[in-house]
């Protein structure tokens, strides 16, 4: 059965498709609202038409493009998810209004009138709504309501005289029931109609997603020696000795390990023989490369083009990495920021101070693992090159006999240092409490528009940097211990970030997999204290809105690049408690495709949704109407790309970035419909207190060494 599905540039769309395709048993053809003009759209071509959920109105053309020219000539099977069935309405002459209560993310019982397209369901089931306009009730004369929420808004409708059906909620969500069962039920509704007017099933070929072919796995060029020390050492004093001299070198750090989540810590620099060093800024349009002490060359091109084929011919045999319980083993370290999303389809409204990417490869790293108290010295050479193996071993000698010598890790508190209160955090923001209470309520003003569900707006704080990078890591790493946090420098440029969130992890056997935070609440004075702020959090009406919001917006972004069916959500809503707060965090899986690498699914991902909100294209055209400076590094990501077609990316948040000689620190959270201005701000206010302690810790530990 051949299925086009309009994308009115939503994000959920690929939750629909990887729906559609699930039952259908084949993937439907996609098409943008945008992408083709009227006169090139031939339903002709297919059996049937989903038109996709969608921000903005049903009466604007914008907001829809082709999916109206489609609900107006469709004469065959057609269903409107959302924006969509809104659009069913519209052509047939009705009215959408605001809903009597805009609804984002919740859950709501619908109850239906056994029509075909709810056959075989109980007569009341649980599904999501995400939307703020909604059907008048009063329906056209030829379209007839089939369902309703318990509020009496109008959850589907059927035309009378047309194959067309409309459904307000989202049968897609992870949340929804009997999604699989309404699409089911749509496939037999276009067969009956087919019988019905005597047209055969369309067998011509429709293209679906642009697909690259199956790339073949090239001949590794590089192969990888290591060497095992039987306890854990200190990683600060490992950096210290090995790294911290070097003008570019990386931390990756889990100083918070957490079985299953983070385990593992890597130490590297860019000194190696077959490293490099990569700056890009999208104005260029080409990314700058360093090998050793030569000059730079600049290679056409996007970071993320460049980094895909670097990739695949820096490539390690399997059997050198086998043995290793960890997956990164030689690769690129550095930072995705937040501005490359105009490299993705987005708008480029302001420049960041810091380069858009930087990235070193790592041919020479030190790795502890935590939960087993073992270090490896790691060290990559080419075969095709003399002495190179001969060097690989000397470095891990010389490296092995160094790591010998260190004391096993430190177990030491947090560094004494003054709380920032409120007036010293308010006097280093960017913007005031009265511009961030005002965003806040322009952006409830845009949700109740229908123009998203969920806006994440941040803010950020600017403070002198008296400290330096290793002084202020440290102390933060204390403060704040995460299971994503790290230590770059790249030159004059110096990030300091303890991050909780994973943003991205890959798998050599290719399976992706998203971690994120959506519900924060402060740690608790007492046991009971905590224990309550906790239970508060984990049952959150509004909470588990943005947390769901953000997981089906994930789920979308996977099943762009992942297998049919293999999107899944294996922990939906757990509450994980940190240092300085409990957070609710989701996680989300998904295999890749064949043809798919790497970089294709950080493409398909970038920026990361817990840090743009849901739809992403419109709601980024949101935030930037409303910060007025670019974030950088925070809202991007940081971690490795691996010679073995892994990845380990966070979400750059709890994170201070050092350039130009001040610390800029970023904060913020989601905007939704439920959201009190004043608690937003004092949410804001309350993340960037622990990285402000920090930087305190560490210029009152530096100030001593001084006077001492």
């Amino acid at each position: 059965m051949r299925t086009l599905l309009i994308d009115n540039h939503d994000s959920y769309t690929y939750n629909l498709f990887q729906l559609i395709a699930g039952v259908l048993g084949e993937e439907p053809a996609v098409i943008t609202n945008d992408q083709w003009d009227e006169a090139d759209l031939d339903l002709a071509a297919f059996d049937n038409v989903v038109v996709s959920p969608g921000p903005g109105r049903p009466d604007r053309e914008r907001d829809m493009g082709l999916s109206a020219t489609a609900i107006a000539r469709a004469d065959i099977p057609l269903l409107g998810v959302c924006l969509g069935h809104q659009g069913v309405v519209v052509d047939a002459g009705g009215r959408v209004d605001r809903a009597p209560a805009a609804r984002h993310g919740h859950l709501t019982k619908v109850s239906h009138d056994g029509d075909a397209l709810f056959r075989g369901l109980p007569p009341v089931f649980t599904a999501v709504r995400y939307h703020s306009l909604c059907a008048r009730q009063e329906l056209p004369p030829t379209l007839e309501a089939t369902a309703w929420a318990e509020d009496g808004v109008v959850m589907g409708l059927r035309h009378r005289h047309r194959p067309l059906w409309g459904v307000q909620f989202h049968p897609e969500s992870v949340a929804s029931e009997h999604g699989a069962e309404i699409v089911a039920n749509f496939r037999d509704l276009t067969r009956e109609h087919q019988r019905a007017t005597g047209r055969a099933p369309v067998s011509i070929p429709v293209r679906g997603p642009d697909r690259s072919p199956e790339r073949t796995a090239p001949e590794p060029a590089y192969r990888l020696r290591h060497t095992a020390i039987d306890r854990e050492v200190d990683t600060e004093a490992a950096f210290q000795v090995l790294f911290a001299a070097a003008p570019r070198a990386f931390w990756l750090d889990s100083s918070h390990v957490e079985p299953g989540l983070a385990r593992f810590s890597y130490l590297g620099d860019d000194r190696g023989p077959l490293s490099e060093h990569l700056t890009y800024s999208v104005d260029d349009g080409a990314v700058r490369v360093r090998s050793g002490d030569g000059p730079p060359a600049e290679a056409p091109g996007t970071i993320f083009d460049h980094l895909a084929g670097a990739l695949r011919e820096r490539t390690v045999p399997e059997s050198d990495t086998a043995a290793l319980p960890f997956d990164f083993t030689g690769g690129y370290v550095g930072y995705f920021g937040y501005e490359l999303k105009a490299d993705l389809g987005a708008d480029r409204r302001y420049r960041a101070e810091t380069p858009d990417a930087a990235w070193l490869f790592a041919d020479r790293l030190v790795a502890v693992d935590h939960q087993e108290g073992r270090t490896y010295a790691l060290a990559l050479y080419r075969p095709d090159r003399p002495g190179s193996e001969a060097d690989a071993e000397a470095w891990l000698e010389r490296t092995a006999a160094t790591l010998r010598t260190l004391d096993p890790p430190r177990r030491d508190g947090p560094p004494p240092a003054r709380e920032p209160g409120r007036a010293d955090v308010e006097a280093l923001l960017t913007r005031d409490r009265e511009q961030y209470l005002a965003d806040v309520r322009t952006s409830q003003d845009r949700l109740h528009a229908g123009e998203s569900y969920e806006i994440c707006l941040t803010n950020a704080a600017t403070l002198p940097a008296r400290a330096d990078g290793p002084s202020f890591y440290r102390a933060l790493r204390r403060v704040n211990p995460a299971p994503y946090g790290s230590y770059l420098r790249f030159d004059d440029v110096e990030v300091a970030c303890s991050s909780p969130e994973r943003f991205l992890r890959v798998t050599a056997d290719r399976w992706a997999e998203t971690k994120p935070i959506k519900g924060t609440a402060p740690r608790g004075a007492t046991p009971a204290e905590d224990r309550e702020l906790r239970d508060t959090l984990a049952g959150s009406a509004k909470t588990r809105a943005e947390n769901l919001m953000i997981v089906d917006l994930l789920r979308n972004d996977l099943g762009r690049v992942c297998e049919i069916g293999s999107v899944h959500v294996p922990r939906l809503m757990a509450v994980e408690s940190y240092a300085t707060v409990h957070q609710l965090v989701s996680t989300i899986r998904g295999r890749l495709r064949p043809e798919v690498d790497v970089i294709d699914c950080v493409r398909a991902c970038f920026p990361g949704g817990s840090m743009t909100g849901a739809p992403k294209r419109r709601t980024l055209e949101i935030i930037d109407s409303l910060e007025t400076e670019a974030r950088g590094v925070y809202s991007g990501a940081i971690g490795f790309l691996g010679c073995r077609g892994t990845a380990d990316l966070n979400i750059v948040i709890r994170t201070a970035v050092r350039s130009g000689g001040v610390w800029r620190v970023g904060a913020g959270g989601a905007i939704v419909l439920d959201s009190d201005p004043a608690d937003e701000y004092e949410e804001m206010l309350l993340k960037l207190r622990a990285t402000l302690r920090a930087g305190a810790a560490a210029e009152s530990a530096e100030s001593a060494g001084r006077t001492a």
